[in-house]
């Protein structure tokens, strides 16, 4: 059987596709995590790093990060981009996968914090907080992700992270 090649325009259609999202993380001067609390009623608990969706057409990750950053905190990030970690979360909640970049936003001075501007339609509360004390608040995999995160900024070594939801086509 011969293979058929398609033109570009063809060919992705006939891909899976993918949603993307990037974010920043930033620690204070002492190494301790900075995360902003979603404002969203069902998901209230949740503790998340300044980024969202790539929504702009064209839009790079890291400028997807620049952006949210921007929007959630009122923190504009200036400097070369640094990756930290790459997530890939499977099917799910979204019916599509998302491939997720987390960049490194460095260390925040006490003044630079209290800087931050939440956007209260998304996060009501930002906290700096010492590892150990993020164990206590997070779920487990949000915290493995969280250490995770911190380990691959202190090796500079980037991590990958597999989240597969609840409907994963992964074959094992």
């Amino acid at each position: 059987m011969a293979i058929q090649w398609l033109p570009p325009e063809q060919y992705v259609k006939t891909l899976p596709m993918h949603a993307q999202y990037a974010c920043f993380f930033f620690t204070d001067t002492e190494n301790r995590p900075l995360q902003l609390r979603c404002s969203v009623p069902a998901t209230r608990s949740i503790w998340q790093w300044p980024g969202g969706n790539t929504d702009i057409e064209g839009e790079s990750p890291f400028e997807t990060a620049v952006r949210e950053c921007k929007e959630e905190t009122g923190l504009e990030f200036a400097d070369e981009p640094r990756l930290l970690a790459v997530f890939w979360n499977g099917p799910g909640e979204w019916p599509v996968g998302k491939v997720g970049f987390c960049f490194d936003g460095g260390r925040l001075t006490t003044k630079e914090i209290s800087k931050i501007r939440l956007d209260p339609d998304e996060h009501d509360l930002y906290a700096v907080r010492s590892l150990s004390k993020w164990a206590q608040t997070m779920g487990t995999k949000e915290f493995q992700r969280l250490a995770a995160v911190l380990r691959a900024r202190e090796s500079g070594v980037p991590a990958y992270l597999e989240l597969p939801a609840a409907r994963s086509r992964r074959k094992r």
